[in-house]
């Protein structure tokens, strides 16, 4: 890595400001228009920084920003934390979720936002009835782009909507001519004052708002970088994804960025793959599933990443078919801590059986059980807090686990799922793994249903056949296997074969309520 940057100028900032310094021509960033050294990077994220502080966004101020990952997300946000001000990524796709955090914006370590970015296509929609009920078919939602004592930046052209007060990222970020070395950015002021404020995806009772510094960012990046072996790897190292945070590990090593265009669609994600020579890939397995069923990954792949998600075991033996000699690793993570382990695929396959193998807590992680098993976590790249609710002094994960002999995590679910069968306490991912492991078997889910006879939980199986068993041999195999495979009190009282699982959210994890209500429709 690159060192420990100089606390003046502030987290992945700074650390894209040294290799613009030291390898201004090296590619930071490549899309559909292109490609951005390093120093034309360094140089759109200073000159946007002192635009908008010429406008007035100072240190403490917060952004409300519905702008997709990409350049204008990057060049934007990272020239809005330069500034000192905090990013609030307010995903249009969020509804009802962004509507309550947004309650809670006035709290303790956050001003109240005065600020908006937007995409130019959603403020033009939104100026007109019918594109706002567009917008609400598609699922998408920003009440902030109606609200007045918002000063508006957008990014993409002036297009009929957008108000004529709106001041364009494009003007912001407009350089200097190319000769001119770029400037290097204005001290950004303490690096632990919130810089990014994420929403949780919802898995608990309430989605939260994750507060994280500049420090923060950085240290879990350059953690990332470290557990994946960058920038050691020889050759130039291309990951070609849509997350920002995956992003930020590689610029900080001075990697490249090959941004995928949102929404991700497999056949122009395979075409990217290609074009731009792609070394990494990351995504979600739901995500990475499509990839393979669209077509083949290219050979240039040498490492492939997952996460955000449960990982069933049948993606990661066709990935491995699929790419015989690269990398295939998970990466376990929260929105509060990024990453916590890596496990490489063959590792995380022989312990299928015994449960979902995280792996080993990496350096700087301190892992620890409390007395009911859930997984707590301490950390550099911690987030400082949950915006309204103080600081977080250690992350109680929602997962339980248990740590064996050889220091690994071994996830067993999350808390928040377990069913209750009379006095035994069943956690379906602590066998969730071994079901989805048997042959036949893509995916297997575990839900209880409400029992209005015996006032209990029936224990409901979902399973998603690979399509190289007949079902009815595949129900026959499970009920021969199953016994063998799990704890009896954790067996079944029905199975269910489904072509698909119920999905929610930009992680696609399964969709437990709607799976409950799926397979209690079924029943009856």
């Amino acid at each position: 890595m690159s060192g420990t940057p100089d606390r003046g100028v502030a987290g992945v900032v700074g650390r894209i400001a040294e290799h613009a310094r030291r390898t201004p021509d090296a590619v930071a960033l490549l899309d559909a228009h292109g490609a951005l050294t390093y120093a034309e990077l360094a140089q759109r994220i200073a000159t946007t920084a002192s635009g908008l502080r010429a406008v007035g966004m100072s240190a403490g101020d917060t952004v409300l920003f519905a702008v997709r990952p990409g350049r204008d997300a990057l060049v934007l946000g990272l020239a809005v934390m330069t500034v000192g001000a905090a990013v609030v990524v307010a995903d249009p796709g969020a509804g009802a979720e962004l509507d309550a955090a947004r309650g809670r914006l006035v709290a303790e370590r956050l001003a109240a936002p005065r600020w908006l970015a937007a995409e130019s296509w959603l403020c033009a929609l939104s100026a007109r009835k019918a594109g706002r009920t567009l917008l609400r078919r598609l699922g998408l939602n920003l009440p902030a782009l109606s609200d007045p004592t918002l000063r508006l930046i957008h990014t993409g052209p002036r297009l009929p909507g957008v108000p004529a007060n709106a001041l364009s990222a494009a003007t912001l970020a407009r350089t200097a001519p190319a000769l001119t070395p770029a400037p290097a950015p204005a001290p950004a002021g303490d690096p632990d004052r919130p810089a990014l404020v994420v929403f949780t995806s919802g898995t608990t009772a309430r989605p939260r708002a994750v507060v994280h510094s500049q420090a923060t960012l950085l240290a879990g990046a350059d953690l990332l970088g470290e557990s994946l072996g960058l920038p050691a790897a020889p050759g130039p190292v291309v990951v070609h994804s849509e997350q920002l945070m995956i992003a930020f590990a590689f610029l900080a090593a001075g990697a490249t960025w090959s941004a995928a265009p949102l929404p991700v669609r497999p056949k122009r994600f395979l075409r990217d793959l290609r074009r731009r020579r792609a070394t990494h890939t990351f995504g979600t397995p739901a995500a990475l599933a499509r990839l393979l069923a669209a077509g083949q990954l290219p050979d240039t792949l040498g490492t492939v990443l997952l996460g955000a998600a449960p990982v069933p075991p049948p993606i990661l033996r066709r990935l491995r078919t699929a790419l015989p000699s690269a990398r295939i690793a998970v990466i376990y993570g929260a929105t509060e801590m990024l990453p916590i382990a890596v496990t490489e695929a063959e590792e995380k396959l022989d312990h299928a059986p015994h449960g979902d193998l995280a792996g080993h807590p990496l350096p700087g992680v301190t892992a620890r059980l409390n007395e009911e098993g859930e997984l707590l976590l301490r950390g550099a790249h911690l987030a400082t807090g949950y915006l309204g609710d103080g600081p977080i002094g250690e992350l109680n994960t929602g997962d339980r686990a248990r740590i064996d002999a050889d220091g690994r995590i071994v996830l067993l679910g999350r808390t928040k799922d377990m069913l209750i069968r009379g006095s035994f306490n069943l956690y379906p991912g602590l066998y969730e793994p071994a079901i989805a492991a048997l042959p036949g078997i893509a995916e297997a889910v575990i839900v209880g249903v409400p029992d209005l006879v015996t006032a209990d939980e029936a224990v409901v199986l979902a399973v998603r056949p690979d399509g190289a068993v007949p079902e009815p041999e595949l129900l026959r195999s499970l009920s021969r296997e199953l016994p063998r495979t799990i704890d009896h009190a954790a067996l079944p009282d029905r199975i269910h074969c489904l072509a698909a699982i119920p999905r929610r959210g930009r992680t696609e994890k399964p969709d437990r309520e709607q799976l409950r209500a799926l397979v209690t429709k079924e029943a009856s």
